[in-house]
Parts: structure tokens; C-alpha cells; sequence
């Protein structure tokens, strides 16, 4: 084994081969930039040995996913301090998939182009592992890549809204495989010809998806999904401009501390049973449930702020437009006030009345009828009833058919939260609170923000 010039004693070759790789790299990059190199050059295993060796202390969780937060919010104006959480601690999930049972769905929306949305998928190409960055491919395609050797994909779908949007067709076979894939174990089967002879084959469908287009996903997507809401960049928000040239390899120095950060911690993921927020449950929590498992093993304010993130994301996610189906039962209600009954066209009068009402042109573009607005209803298992109006009988509704679809679809007030302050790991210190920053990589001392009190809230 080779000697060190300073002490004289025998080295291990590995040792050796990174102190002489730092020697060179030292006077270009300075001498943590050589370190960092060098680790990275020789892989996880000698580099923990080099560190110990060193009496250098690893990279805590908080540390690494701070890092993480950083290199996103460097290139990206996130629309709040939330949506940047999500997305970090999402990346971070995509390296310890083989510890969770599901993998959320990573959605990124606007209305309109230039928000900022391929920038997050090409930065994630970098920091996530085996990356496939795709625009309306086939099922085919993706299945094949999925049960490829090597491990799942993470996929990055670029303009969804060409699958998804008002313009496309079909696609059932992309919905079907983005729904079924972010629960662990679902195939998707085939028949498959060889030498003349049809064969069965399963082809495993589970894998971390992120998507990013116009307008808005199918239900069944966005349930799955944790939801950004990206905007245009506003005046004074100042980001970097992002050259893979000049910043992959950094990035990739990232994404390398965060995988071994992860893999000292993948089998208390495997076991974890975080608490979640209170009203953070049934697909909400299975959504949310690797994301937090993530913070709560880094530490530091991460469980508090994914948390928060976990509350505001999910309140964002269901203040969507409503489907037909239950923004008519709540214009129903409406106009219901405190009757009994209500005749059909009565009914249809008063709906068509309502400021922004929709059913002037409804479904399909036509004026809400008395057979539309049965069929509507019917999914609802809400029939019409012959009512007697003094001498005449109608069809019409009566308010006992509505009121468990009123209790079970539509939104009660929502009572007082509490407040919960968080602390950064940057505090300094200071007894006042300072104001949330934007999402630019700038952090702040304290924040304090309105959500329910975290509890053990269970599915």
C-alpha cells in the first residue's frame, strides 16, 4: 500500500487514490470542492470510510434536504413556501420508493405558459434517480420502461395537457397507468404473441410520476397527486437562470448526499407511521404519508414544515371548480332555502336565474333541462316524485333526497384553527417574528401560519 508524504504511514489504495484526486482538484475548486469531488468519484462506500477517516462529521437530513430546497428555489419562484417543501421532500421520496407502499403523483399546473413548470422537471431530472423526461409518449413506451432492469423510472411528463386537455382524445391507457402506478404491486396485464403462441404478462405499473401542463388533470390524477399551482414569475422575484452546463454537476453533488442520506435511513421509512395533520386523510393521507415519513427523518423543521405544506396543499387542491354533479347539488341547496319540495320547472327557473349560473350552457354546451338535470341527479341516486300543487300533480324533488348528498359532497364552514409558529434552523434568535419571504431561496427567521393541530388522525 502506498505511504503519506506528511505522516509516512501505509494508506488503503482507495485513501490514497482520493487524496492524490483532491491534491489535483484542490487549487481550481478550493479545498471542500476538491472533498466533495473526490467523494463523489469513488462512491458512497469509501467515502463514508474517507469521512470517518477524516473525523468528518456526515450530512444530517435537515442539512441535505435544506440543500435540496436551496438548489430549487435557486432557479424557480415557487408560488409559496409550501409548494417548495412539497417539491423538495418529493424529490427526496423518489430515492427511498422501495420503503413506501405509494408514490404521489408531483402536479404542476398553470393557466398559462412561462410559470416556471419544465424548469422544476429539469432541475428534478437531475436530483432524482433513473430520470425519464417525456412529452406524450405512449403506454407502451412507458410500461417498457417501467419494468426495465434497474429499478423504477422516475418519469417526468412534460405538456400533460396534450394527453389531458380539452383538445385530446382518449388516452385512457396513459390515465389508467398513471392511477394504477403509485400504488405498489399494480401490473397492468397483456397479451403478448410469440412464435404464434398468446401469452399472458404482467408488467408492473409502480413508479414516481411527476407531471407538469396547462388547466387542470382528471379527478382521478389529481386525487393521487400532490398539486402546484405554478404563476409567472411576478416583477420582484429574482431567480437564477438555469444552465445545465454550468450547474448539473453541482447538482448532481446534491443529488448524490441526498441518496446516501436516504439509504441510512430507508428501513426506519420502511416501518415509519408518521402522525398526520387533523382532516389529512383517506387519499389526502395516502398522498401524504412518505412525504412527511421523509421530514420526520430529517429532522430539524422539516416535520413542521411539511406539515404546514400537507394542510395548505390539500385546501388548495379542493377549492377546485366542482364537476357538474355537485356544483348543481349545491345550486340546488341554494334555491331550496327552506322548502319542502320543489317542482321541476320551478326548479329549472330559479337555477337559470342564479348570477354565474353555468346551466345556460351546462354539459355538452346546452341549456340545463329537466332530462339533464335528472341524469345529473341520478348518479346522486336522486329521483323526481310526483308532487301534488293544489289541483295539479308534478314532477318534482323532495328535500329529504337531498340532504345525504348535500352532507357527503359539499363543504360544511370550516371551524377556528389554531396557529402554529415555525423556527427555521437559520433563527437568530430574535423573540419578534419576521415576515414569509418568497420562495426564492431566501429563508426566513420565524413564520406563522393558520393550520389544525398536527394529531395521530389515522386512515
Amino acid at each position: 500500500m502506498p505511504a503519506d508524504k506528511t505522516t509516512g504511514e501505509t494508506m488503503p489504495n482507495q485513501v490514497f487514490a482520493a487524496t492524490q484526486n483532491e491534491v489535483t482538484l484542490e487549487g481550481s475548486l478550493g479545498s471542500e470542492g476538491a472533498a466533495a469531488a473526490s467523494l463523489k468519484a469513488i462512491g458512497p462506500a469509501d467515502a463514508e470510510a474517507i469521512a470517518e477517516d477524516r473525523d468528518v462529521a456526515a450530512p444530517t437530513g435537515h442539512e441535505v434536504l435544506d440543500e435540496v430546497r436551496d438548489a430549487l428555489s435557486r432557479f424557480v419562484a415557487f408560488p409559496s413556501e409550501e409548494a417548495l417543501t412539497a417539491v423538495t421532500l418529493w424529490a427526496a421520496h423518489t430515492h427511498a420508493l422501495d420503503a413506501f407502499h405509494n408514490t404521489p403523483r408531483l402536479a404542476m399546473l398553470s393557466p398559462e405558459p412561462g410559470s416556471g413548470k419544465t424548469r422544476v422537471l429539469e432541475i428534478l431530472e437531475i436530483l432524482c434517480p433513473r430520470p425519464v423526461m417525456t412529452v406524450n409518449t405512449t403506454p407502451a413506451y412507458l410500461f417498457r420502461r417501467i419494468s426495465a432492469e434497474g429499478g423504477p423510472p422516475t418519469i417526468l411528463f412534460d405538456e400533460i395537457d396534450t394527453v389531458f386537455g380539452p383538445s385530446a382524445k382518449g388516452n385512457e391507457d396513459v390515465r389508467g397507468l398513471i392511477n394504477a402506478g403509485y400504488r405498489r404491486g399494480a401490473t397492468a396485464g397483456r397479451c403478448v404473441v410469440r412464435n404464434n403462441v398468446i401469452t399472458t404478462e404482467d408488467l408492473p405499473a409502480f413508479a414516481a410520476l411527476a407531471l407538469a401542463g396547462l388547466h387542470d388533470l382528471p379527478d382521478t390524477i389529481m386525487s393521487r397527486a400532490v398539486l402546484i399551482r405554478m404563476k409567472k414569475r411576478a416583477p420582484n422575484e429574482r431567480v437564477e437562470p438555469f444552465r445545465p452546463r454550468l450547474h448539473a454537476d453541482a447538482l448532481r453533488s446534491t443529488r448524490d448526499r441526498l441518496a446516501a442520506w436516504v439509504e441510512t435511513v430507508v428501513t426506519a421509512l420502511e416501518e415509519a407511521w408518521p402522525d398526520l395533520p387533523d382532516g389529512i386523510t383517506d387519499r389526502s393521507a395516502d398522498v401524504w404519508e412518505p412525504l412527511i415519513a421523509i421530514a420526520d427523518a430529517a429532522g430539524g423543521s422539516w416535520p413542521e414544515r411539511a406539515r404546514v405544506a400537507a394542510v395548505a396543499l390539500v385546501a388548495l387542491a379542493q377549492e377546485r371548480e366542482p364537476g357538474h354533479g355537485v356544483r348543481l347539488l349545491a345550486d340546488i341547496r341554494d334555491i331550496f332555502g327552506t322548502k319542502t319540495a320543489m317542482p321541476t320547472e320551478s326548479m329549472l327557473e330559479a337555477l337559470l336565474d342564479l348570477d354565474e349560473s353555468p346551466w345556460a350552457s351546462g354539459p355538452g354546451g346546452k341549456m340545463l333541462d329537466a332530462r339533464m338535470m335528472a341524469t345529473l341527479l341520478s348518479a346522486f341516486n336522486i329521483k323526481s316524485k310526483s308532487l301534488r300543487t293544489g289541483s295539479r300533480v308534478v314532477r318534482g324533488y323532495e328535500r329529504t333526497s337531498f340532504e345525504d348528498p348535500w352532507e357527503r359532497y359539499l363543504p360544511s364552514t370550516a371551524p377556528e384553527t389554531p396557529e402554529v409558529t415555525i423556527t427555521d434552523p437559520e433563527d437568530t434568535g430574535s423573540d419578534a417574528a419576521t415576515p414569509a419571504t418568497p420562495a426564492t431561496g431566501h429563508s426566513e427567521t420565524q413564520r406563522t401560519i393558520r393550520i389544525p393541530r398536527p394529531g395521530a388522525t389515522r386512515r
